[in-house]
């Protein structure tokens, strides 16, 4: 896919006339995805695909056009017809005020290759840890593609291999365990550990569930709630045009409200699946210092808000959201956290948070699958669905006791037109008070 999609760049080069500048934006994959119910194979396919999206800019205007790409002859004569529908079309639009695109050349090519079996092979292994379970899940594997050109000579290319495979074991009503294994390199006695856990969870939920009154307890948030967390301050907190505009949900970090010292966020590209560059051609730093020891750092700066309000782009996407999110580790040993906990509540998951104050980072959101009621630092019974309602500043603010020393790897299961490169490091939180409404 590099030498085609490299070929065609060059191709689009020799089209232009005087003063015209294209960019182009490369993604492929070669996946495959195996879908499971009931411990069974129920669907299994694979996927090769590749696009491209093709901007033609002059005197500050610019237009793009998306082309899905066959890997032949053909892909030549379309895009030709695409520059030539994007000149007529800049011939109505007005200048850009706000346009910025890298003019620095900085090629680069990086291939992380995996160590990943065949996925029949990774499948039967599937369906004999699952066997005599109702285990639902999703498998994706193979590599990933991302490239940039532009007709100044710029050429980026980010190629990754990784597996994700995302699932569930199911008891009744909405008594699940959700669990997931991703990565560059499938380990199986890894991914039989996290079998384990996963239905020794299920076996304690067949206790009887208990519910528990509205008040404060004490929890231990395990890394796929704390994925939610995270996602929810991603959601404008970390943008600089949020920040400028006063709509962050840390607006209150920046008059000198801190986190717990604890915590250290960054987005750390060199570690990830996502690339290291983004459409318009600029490069992202191997990491970004989002917030650091409790204190709010820099922001992730798209190129539009760069030019808007004179800041330098620092390879952000135009949502300004990490993809590549860290959350620095702790002193907790994860296999400690339920006597560290001692009495209170174990989650798991989360789901449909939202913010009930956003000026005030006050988040609300439900306990999902498998959260349990533990005492004397043993799980006692599984707990009925719950909201809670707390600001962040208490949860990874004062009333954060720990993080896990242990990080999780988590890569987003999403793949609506095509996988998603978003991925998150993420340890558990041990919090000493946690509010629910009911």
């Amino acid at each position: 896919m590099q030498d085609e999609f490299f070929a065609l760049a060059d191709f689009v080069k020799t089209q232009l006339r005087a003063d015209e500048v294209f960019t182009c934006w490369f993604s492929g994959e070669r996946s495959d995805f195996v879908r499971f119910n009931h411990g069974k194979v129920r669907q299994a396919g694979s996927v090769q695909q590749r696009h491209v999206n093709l901007r033609l800019i002059h005197n500050g205007r610019h237009a793009s056009r998306s082309l899905t790409l066959v890997g032949s002859t053909d892909d030549f004569d379309h895009t030709k017809s695409a520059l030539a529908e994007l000149r007529n079309l800049l011939a109505h639009v007005s200048p850009d005020p706000y346009l910025l695109f890298a003019t620095d050349v900085q090629s680069s090519e990086i291939k992380r290759r995996g160590s990943i079996p065949p996925s029949a092979q990774i499948v039967e292994e599937i369906v004999a840890q699952g066997k005599d379970h109702d285990l639902v899940g999703i498998l994706a594997s193979g590599p990933m593609f991302r490239g940039f050109a532009n007709s100044l000579g710029q050429r980026n290319w980010h190629e990754v291999e990784n597996f994700n495979f995302d699932w569930s074991l199911y008891h009744q009503t909405d008594k699940a365990v959700k669990s997931s294994y991703a990565g560059f390199d499938w380990q199986p006695h890894q991914f039989r550990d996290k079998m384990q856990s996963a239905r020794a969870q299920l076996a304690l939920l067949q206790r009887p569930s208990i519910s528990i009154e509205p008040g404060e307890y004490r929890a231990f948030f395990a890394p796929r709630a704390m994925d939610e967390i995270i996602s929810m301050l991603a959601w404008g907190g970390l943008s600089a045009k949020a920040r400028r505009t006063k709509q962050s949900p840390l607006i209150r970090m920046e008059q000198g409200v801190r986190l717990s010292d604890k915590v250290s966020l960054r987005e750390n590209t060199i570690d990830a699946t996502a690339p290291g560059f983004q459409s318009d051609g600029f490069i992202k730093p191997k990491r970004v210092n989002l917030i650091e020891r409790g204190e709010l750092r820099d922001p992730l700066v798209a190129p539009r808000t760069a030019k808007e309000y004179g800041l330098v782009c620092n390879g952000a996407s135009g949502g300004e959201s990490p993809e590549s999110i860290d959350l620095g580790e702790g002193s907790l040993a994860t296999t400690d956290a339920l006597m560290a906990l001692d009495r209170g509540l174990f989650i798991n998951n989360l789901w449909y948070l939202n913010y009930s104050d956003r000026p005030a980072c006050r988040l609300t959101g439900m306990t999902r699958f498998a959260t349990f009621w533990v005492e004397d630092g043993k799980i006692v019974a599984p707990v009925n669905v719950m909201r809670f309602d707390d600001t962040l500043y208490r949860m990874l603010g004062d009333n954060l006791l720990d993080l896990t020393q242990e990080q999780e790897l988590m890569l987003d299961p999403s793949s609506y037109g095509a996988r998603s490169t978003q991925s998150a490091r993420l340890p558990g939180a041990l919090i000493s008070g946690l509010k629910f409404t009911l």
